[in-house]
């Protein structure tokens, strides 16, 4: 069978062991299959146990395709991980841990922590992809409920003693670069500690090349980035456009961040929003791909990224 390029296809591709061990091959592999621990590519297949064995000889020489990957240790087959992944790449609001339990057959309990593992694979890895430049929009927001809207027992567990509007959410800062190789805007988004002077402008000089364009809104805290920046200010009690300053296109991202998360996983905890930012920030960048592009874009993050659920949930931190 050819590589499946909808959904449909992906299940019917999936269900067989052979294709799905080919394309998982071929895209963790392409040189061929070596050991996950050794390197060698002296291994064998064992069709028995559907996985290889490294002729050297060492505690670890036999390994799956799950080897290595946010699947490790999973007992749910590829039938249902290679699915979930698609849909999670491709459903533009995302898609929620209940609709997937429904749609692969597990828990909720179950999807959600298979989701939590995928959004691990979609990171794009900020240290690695480098310094963003050019044309840049910095903007920040608040993501979280209403302090009136939740009951007064969540109220203490969330320390919230306030009825102001952003009490008990938590500040996330956008930047998105314009007009990059692909001739489409990137973003990148981190949570923050808060808003102030301190908070903000180390994350700026963090993720912004010495020297780029940097456009803003009239927020206090963005004083004092003229002496390293091109830095433009549009005050939004005037206008939300003045030529080439703006930051609209980071307001179309927020739009899109918070109708995926009110509107589909509609309870997000504080601890596990960075993750969320992950997968919005990873279809956002991806967005003139194609579906069996994006899919094969996560595939190709799944190795060496392990997250275990007492990980996950912070089980002995404390400890």
């Amino acid at each position: 069978m050819k590589p499946p390029k909808t959904l449909i296809e992906a299940a019917r591709y999936f269900s067989d062991p052979a294709d799905c061990r080919e394309y998982m091959v071929a895209r963790r592999w392409p040189d061929g299959v070596t050991c996950p621990t050794c390197g060698s590519k002296t291994v064998y297949f064992d069709s028995g146990r559907n996985g290889w064995e490294c002729k050297t000889r060492h505690p670890k020489r036999k390994f799956t395709l799950k080897t290595g990957t946010i699947f490790e240790d999973s007992p749910l087959g590829l039938d249902k991980w290679l699915p979930t992944v698609w849909m999670i790449a491709n459903c533009k609001n995302g898609v929620s841990s209940h609709e997937i339990a429904r749609a692969v057959g597990v828990t909720q309990k179950t999807a959600w922590f298979m989701l939590q593992r995928i959004r691990l694979a979609m990171q794009d890895g900020h240290s690695g992809g480098g310094k963003l430049g050019g044309e840049v929009e910095v903007d920040e927001t608040y993501i979280g409920g209403k302090a009136r809207n939740m009951s007064i027992a969540k109220r203490k567990r969330m320390g919230i003693t306030q009825s102001r509007s952003y009490a008990g959410k938590v500040a996330v800062m956008g930047l998105l670069e314009r007009n990059t190789e692909k001739g489409q805007s990137r973003v990148r988004t981190l949570v923050l500690g808060g808003r102030k002077k301190g908070h903000m402008q180390p994350k700026v000089r963090d993720h912004i090349e010495l020297g780029s364009t940097v456009n803003t809104d009239a927020h206090f805290s963005y004083k004092g980035l003229s002496r390293e920046f091109a830095h433009n200010v549009i005050d939004h009690a005037e206008a939300y456009v003045d030529g080439t300053v703006y930051t609209n296109g980071l307001e179309n991202y927020w739009s899109l961040l918070k109708r995926s998360i009110k509107g589909t996983c509609v309870a997000v905890e504080p601890f596990h929003l960075f993750r969320y930012l992950d997968e919005q920030a990873f279809r956002f960048n991806e967005r003139t791909n194609n579906d069996a592009g994006r899919f094969d874009l996560a595939i190709c993050g799944i190795v060496g990224k392990r997250l275990t659920y007492d990980t996950l949930i912070g089980a002995g931190a404390g400890v």
